[in-house]
């Protein structure tokens, strides 16, 4: 938090794991907000450039703020994250879906609304079971 001369206050957001990450917000909420989408471009970014994306955080040590990104961003930076692993290109991940190279490359793009079955049908092709997991332990309604 960081008081200007004039009383207004700003949030700055940061992230560890992707220096090019700066933004501010005008409450907390809003530098969140800023924050997850500043994040989203610099993996979108990454990915672009075929650059490593960093494994997500399970703790800050009492620094900061986590935001969460979408479920939707975390399968495709996770298809991709994979796809290196295996050194697997689109082209060949294309071939083994049966599809255009066009659909497997919005797999990829962040700013794509890719359907849940697409997503699966890639992960299924890398040999990588989708393990989904909701807690449904809560206290019941009074």
């Amino acid at each position: 938090m960081d008081e200007a001369e004039d009383g207004t206050i700003s949030w700055m957001v940061t992230a560890p794991a992707f220096p090019e990450v700066t933004t501010f917000g005008d409450t907390q909420p809003n530098a969140c907000l800023e924050g997850l989408k500043a994040i989203e471009e610099a993996i979108a970014a990454r990915i672009v450039d075929g650059e490593e994306i960093p494994l997500p955080l399970s703790e800050t040590k009492g620094v900061g703020r986590y935001v969460e990104v979408p479920v939707l961003t975390f399968l495709k930076c996770g298809l991709y994250v994979i796809c290196k692993a295996k050194d697997v290109s689109r082209a060949e991940l294309a071939r083994r879906l049966g599809w255009h190279r066009e659909q497997v490359d919005r797999l990829f793009r962040l700013d794509h609304k890719s359907q849940m079955d697409q997503i699966e049908a890639a992960y299924k092709a890398l040999d990588v079971p989708l393990d989904v997991k909701v807690d449904f332990d809560f206290p019941a309604a009074a």
